[in-house]
């Protein structure tokens, strides 16, 4: 026997209580994306091949979709702030384990469990659902969806930075700082949900598929989610071997720079989480895909320009993130009993996707290069978008 009903130690979704869910979403979810424009300096650390090294970035999106699995639907079942803050000393401890790791088997497994527990943004997301008015849960989404955006973007950017001037292993001294820091303003100021679900954690596992099986929205969200990350992760886990080139000839700051480019969607995301509050979510999710398709056409002829790659960046990220936040605005109005569980199906679909991007990315970029690249992405897109179209019905909110 359970219980669904839901209730909260405060009901409001103050200003001070967004600011530091956006915060913290952006610093935590940092965590998993500090590897990718230092995958060349790994690579040379520990003397092996591009691929070899590009598989820490997948270790990483691996581990976090098991977190995601695992960890995600205690939400619904303890005390969130509780979890947490529980949760925040195994990404402290997982940090430290990647700036130490004497070896790349070792390297591996500490990305992994970086991945694992930085799953904190995905129970702050519902969490900013379930106390948000309903009227104004897109927009509200949308603005810690801002702060999970420039945070996957500026990670790039600052470790790219902090790399290519003091190791590759000092921007994972500087997160598990952060991370010490993050507790305190967790513990301080943000208010307590009370669990919703008080039945055995394999019922609740179980009522995972039974999710799945009952919503055909989220089982398509989650599949058009899958597939726009795998396209993002590809190019964003082999942009640094691209810069690596003659024609470029450039380290890990210009490639974490791009992050810096990428961070303009941030103003997107925004400005789409009030849309999916007024518009019609099909309609808009066809433009944001469609933008996806087209950054990979820019990136495919921009192999040696600087300017390409940078107008390829933008529409790429304005395209994945938008479609995103219209698919969580989707899926955060099906059942308000288990958001904690239906987000856990969406974003363990998510970075499943993320992760297979980035293996077929580097896989592709040994036999192909930047061509291989392209043309995985454009294929992942394409059919992100004839899926949408065919089912146009199913994913508008009613």
């Amino acid at each position: 026997m359970h219980n669904d009903t839901p209730t909260a130690a405060n009901n409001e979704l103050s200003p001070l209580t967004l600011w530091v869910m956006t915060i913290t979403t952006g610093l935590v979810v940092a965590n998993i994306y500090y590897n990718q424009p230092l995958l060349t300096d790994i690579a040379d650390t520990f003397h092996v091949s591009n691929s070899k090294a590009g598989q820490v970035s997948m270790f990483t999106q691996i581990g976090y979709a098991a977190g995601l699995l695992f960890i995600v639907p205690l939400g619904d079942m303890f005390k969130r702030k509780k979890l947490m803050l529980i949760d925040f000393a195994l990404v402290v401890i997982s940090l430290l384990g990647v700036a130490l790791a004497p070896s790349l088997p070792l390297l591996y497994i500490a990305s992994f469990l970086v991945g694992l527990s930085s799953i904190i943004p995905q129970l702050l997301i519902p969490m900013a659902a379930h106390l948000a008015h309903p009227k104004e849960r897109g927009k509200k989404i949308g603005f810690v969806m801002s702060g999970l955006l420039i945070g996957i973007l500026l990670s790039r950017t600052v470790s790219g930075f902090v790399g290519a001037h003091f190791g590759w292993q000092a921007i994972f001294y500087v997160a598990a700082i952060m991370m010490v820091a993050l507790w305190g303003l967790i513990y301080w100021l943000l208010p307590e949900i009370e669990p919703s679900y008080t039945g055995k954690y394999t019922d609740l596992m179980k009522s995972l598929g039974h999710l799945f099986m009952a919503e055909p929205k989220l089982r398509l969200a989650a599949f058009r989610g899958a597939l726009c990350f795998a396209a993002f992760s590809a190019f964003w886990s082999t942009l640094i071997f691209l810069l690596k080139l003659p024609q470029f000839n450039k380290g890990s700051d210009v490639a974490g720079a791009f992050g810096l480019v990428g961070a303009f969607g941030a103003v997107a995301v925004g400005l789409m989480g009030r849309l999916t509050d007024r518009v019609d979510a099909y309609k808009l999710s066809t433009f944001t895909i469609l933008l996806v398709v087209v950054s990979f056409i820019i990136f495919y002829f921009s192999s040696h320009s600087i300017i390409g790659l940078v107008i390829g960046v933008i529409i790429m990220d304005m395209g994945v993130q938008a479609t995103h936040i219209s698919n969580q605005a989707i899926i955060f109005s099906l059942t308000e009993e288990a958001r904690n569980r239906v987000n856990t199906v969406y974003m363990v679909s998510y970075f499943v996707g993320g992760s297979a991007g980035t293996f077929l990315a580097s896989q592709l970029w040994g036999h192909y290069q930047w061509n291989g690249v392209c043309a995985i992405g454009t294929i992942l897109s394409v059919i992100v978008l004839i899926v949408h179209l065919a089912n146009h019905k199913k994913m508008q909110v009613k």
